[in-house]
């Protein structure tokens, strides 16, 4: 079958298949007459199972040491239920921080972050984990730089590319009509690229997620 029935049968997407594909968790036959992937039911099984697991947080190296045999699915369980219960323990580290703060701190401007930033590096020091920030927002700004890039990159080839049409119109003028066409095919791919690059930003400044991290 192909990969749009396999997205389909399993719920997720195309690009969460070809990653985990990519990791190695499944590999699709290949049709020798056209190189393309043919997955069958067993390759929908597996996917299933990554999906579940995913879904529990486990990490994609512990399935990868599941289909391998290095651990069982019992240490697999116990691992994530240790997992889970010290981000939960975290979680609610954060949450009495969160309400001493609130205690102690009614106006933004009377909050002496210094204070707190020395108790919450004590409490990571402790084996705390808290949001890094810095890492998500120095990712953001890797993708917002690498849109504009590939859009302005675009957008430059198909101005110049008008720009060398209108040039050799005047050299050795060609029918208005196919010139139109062929103005208009560019304009409208610029004009696509735009809007791309609008969503893609919106996509980013909304905190998009990692499709893969999803399952």
């Amino acid at each position: 079958m192909k990969i749009n029935q396999v997205e389909e049968l399993v719920g997720i997407t195309k690009k969460n298949i070809r990653f985990y594909e990519e990791q190695g968790l499944i590999n699709p036959k290949r049709n020798p007459e056209n190189g393309y992937r043919e997955y069958n039911l067993d390759d929908v099984g597996q996917l299933m199972k990554i999906k579940l697991l995913r879904k529990l947080a486990v990490p994609i190296e512990e399935i990868h040491f599941l289909q391998t045999g290095e651990i069982t699915f019992a240490e697999c369980m116990d691992k994530q239920k240790i997992r889970l219960n010290h981000e939960k323990h975290c979680i609610e580290l954060t949450e009495k921080l969160c309400e001493k703060i609130a205690d102690e701190v009614d106006n933004l401007s009377k909050l002496d972050a210094s204070e707190y930033l020395s108790e919450m590096k004590h409490m990571e020091e402790g084996g705390t984990r808290f949001m890094d920030i810095t890492q998500k927002d120095i990712k953001q700004k890797k993708k917002k730089y690498a849109s504009y890039i590939a859009a302005f990159f675009m957008i430059a080839v198909m101005s110049t590319m008008i720009g060398l049409l209108l040039w050799g119109n005047n050299m050795e003028p060609i029918p208005i009509g196919i010139l139109l066409c062929i103005i208009a095919a560019f304009a409208t791919v610029i004009v696509g690229v735009a809007a791309a690059l609008k969503m893609r930003l919106k996509e980013i400044n909304g905190g998009e997620e990692n499709e893969a991290s999803k399952y």
